[in-house]
Parts: structure tokens; C-alpha cells; sequence
């Protein structure tokens, strides 16, 4: 049996018990103290913590993520870090009193379908053996069967449906999730395992603000749910939510989305975007084109970017020329196995 550790994380001075083969932001998680993290793999940087007292197990992690001096000078990334003695760390903790944090929580689903929506993009619905407590933008870990690794995938659906979940997986050539699993073996009636909810990159009530919503890819999973759950409600805030694609054939939900704006024309506009192609009912040109032309200035909102790092990198480029400032912008880096080969880091500047 693995030794057990306690952890003091400040500034809350909560302690939670750790294993030695578990992760620090594991233990936290499951505890129902919430310290920042994003990719969950060692690639970000977001988990970076101080090192207060005790030893860590830094494990596998990016040489980008968390350079040598940081190692020299106490930091860790949670997400892999497992402690070695009783530690005290002290992690960048947010106070935000209007949102609601859920525990991890380990998860046993059966597949209810599976489907191509879109090129290289397929929609998975598991089912759940009960139901999962999130909120809109936040995602999962999904076990890959015999791999002995993890993938994260963000809910697409509003956390009114906590029953079945829905997943957008894309194909990655060569990758042990979605080439080996996904779109190869993986039917409905397969068993799945799971765990969360996780991630900072939700909604947040308190902003009530017009919102900008900016996705590519898959990135539009956690903001379809971000739609679906603000459009279910009496909120009266406005969401503009524009979705990039290179071509028709990779652009999905599109009719869903059109009847939506259709149904709630004071509350919510669709901008789908192709980079590569031209089609009737579509916007011409890079998502952040796209933005540039329909916004003289964006002040006075609040963004939620998400999709894969030079696109998102990109589209903050665009809100800030638009007069947005980094307080006002929150970010969802999706990364795929080449990224985490090369190491993804993220402005420290930004929300995550």
C-alpha cells in the first residue's frame, strides 16, 4: 500500500492526504480544493506551483512547461508532481465566491452512440452510472483501453443532461486515442471510465457582459455547452459565437446552431467561419478575419477562446487590438499528442 502524505495548500490552508502514487492536483481535485490546471499532462503550465516545504516526485513533464531553474528554485506542476513527504505548497488560487466547485469523481459509462459529424470529427454520448455535477466548459479524462494513458474531452452538453454526456473527438493520424480507439474499435455498448469534472475554462454568471465566443474545431464542444446552458435559462445576456473551419466538411452543428440563433435572435448570433473555402450561409476567412470585420471594438465584453494554441493564440491577438483586455478573456489551449512532444506554453497573462 502506497504511503499517504498530508498536503497544506496556500493561501487556503486546506489539507488534503496524498498517495505516493498520486498526483498532487489528483488528491486536491478529489478533495474539493480547486488549484488552477488545464491540460492535466504536464504540457501547459497552468498547475505551476511553489514548493513551500517537503519533496515531490516531479515525473514526466514538459521542458518547456517547467524549466530546470524553476525546478531549482521549489516550482512543480501539480498535474504530475506526487509528494515524496508531507508537503506545503502555495498555488495561485483565484477567489471567485459566485462559482460553485465540484469534486472530482471517478465515472463508469457505457457508449450510447457513436457517430461522424463532421471530417475526422466524431460525436460520442456516453451514458453515466449516475449523474456528473459541472459546469458549462469543463471537461473529462477519458481511460484509453489497454494504453495505459488518459485523453481529455470537454462536455458538450449544458450540465442540465448529467446523465449522458456527449464528447467531440478529433482524428489525430497516428494517435492512441482517437486513430487507435475512436475511430477504429470503439461501438456502442462499450464500457468506458472516466473521471472529473476539470478545468477553470467554464462560465462564469458574474460576468454579465455581451460574450464573444471563439472556437476551432473541436474547440466548440465546451462552448456548445456554454450556449446551450445560458439559452435554457431567463438570462438576457447576448453570446456572439463564431466557429472556424477550413472547409464545410469539417464544420458540424451548424443547423442546430442556425436554429438557435433562429429561435433567440436577441440573445444569440452564429458566425461559422471556413479559412479554405467559400459556401453559401458561411463567413469567408480565418475565424479572427471573421472577428476583425464584424466587431469595431470589443470592449465592454467578455471572451471565451477555445480550440488549438496558434488559433487561440491568434484570436487573443485580435480581441486585444479590439480593445479587450486580458481580465475580460478566457482560454481553452486544445492540445493533441504532437503538442505535448514539443511543449505548449501559454501567456501567463490570460485566464485559463
Amino acid at each position: 500500500m502506497p504511503a499517504t502524505h498530508r498536503v497544506t495548500v496556500e493561501p487556503l490552508g486546506q489539507e488534503v492526504d496524498c498517495r505516493e502514487d498520486q498526483t498532487v492536483l489528483d488528491a486536491c481535485l478529489r478533495a474539493g480544493v480547486w488549484v488552477p490546471h488545464a491540460c492535466t499532462h504536464g504540457t501547459c503550465g497552468t498547475c505551476k506551483a511553489q514548493v513551500i516545504e517537503g519533496e515531490v516526485d516531479h515525473g514526466e513533464v514538459s521542458a518547456f512547461a517547467l524549466m530546470d531553474f524553476e525546478r531549482d528554485e521549489g516550482m512543480a506542476l501539480l498535474c504530475c508532481a506526487r509528494p515524496r513527504s508531507d508537503l506545503t505548497i502555495e498555488a495561485d488560487v483565484e477567489d471567485e465566491p459566485d462559482v460553485t466547485t465540484y469534486p472530482v469523481t471517478d465515472f463508469a459509462g457505457t457508449v450510447a452512440a457513436v457517430e461522424d459529424c463532421a471530417l475526422d470529427t466524431r460525436r460520442l454520448l456516453i451514458d453515466l452510472d449516475r449523474p456528473i455535477r459541472f459546469n458549462p466548459g469543463q471537461y473529462v479524462s477519458v481511460e484509453v483501453p489497454g494504453a495505459g494513458v488518459t485523453r481529455t474531452y470537454s462536455i458538450a452538453g449544458p450540465p442540465s443532461r448529467p446523465g449522458r454526456i456527449e464528447l467531440h473527438v478529433r482524428r489525430t493520424p497516428g494517435g492512441v486515442a482517437s486513430d487507435g480507439w475512436v475511430f477504429r474499435t470503439l461501438g456502442t455498448g462499450d464500457p468506458v471510465r472516466l473521471t472529473g469534472p476539470y478545468g477553470r475554462f467554464f462560465w462564469r454568471p458574474a460576468r454579465r457582459e455581451p460574450a464573444i465566443l471563439i472556437a476551432g474545431g473541436t474547440g466548440l464542444a465546451p462552448l456548445k455547452a456554454m450556449v446551450l446552458h445560458v439559452l435554457e435559462g431567463d438570462s438576457e445576456q447576448r453570446m456572439d459565437l463564431y466557429h472556424g473551419g477550413r472547409t464545410a466538411a469539417h464544420m458540424y452543428d451548424v443547423e442546430e446552431f442556425r436554429a438557435l440563433a433562429a429561435d433567440h435572435p436577441d440573445r444569440f448570433r452564429y458566425l461559422p467561419c471556413l479559412s479554405e473555402d467559400s459556401a453559401p450561409g458561411y463567413h469567408r476567412g480565418l475565424v479572427t478575419d471573421v472577428l476583425a470585420r464584424e466587431m469595431d471594438t470589443c470592449r465592454g465584453h467578455v471572451a471565451y477562446v477555445c480550440g488549438p494554441p496558434p488559433m487561440v493564440e491568434a484570436a487573443i491577438r485580435t480581441l486585444m487590438a479590439k480593445r479587450l483586455f486580458p481580465r475580460d478573456i478566457y482560454r481553452e489551449d486544445f492540445f493533441d499528442s504532437a503538442d505535448r512532444a514539443r511543449g505548449g506554453v501559454r501567456s501567463p497573462l490570460l485566464k485559463r
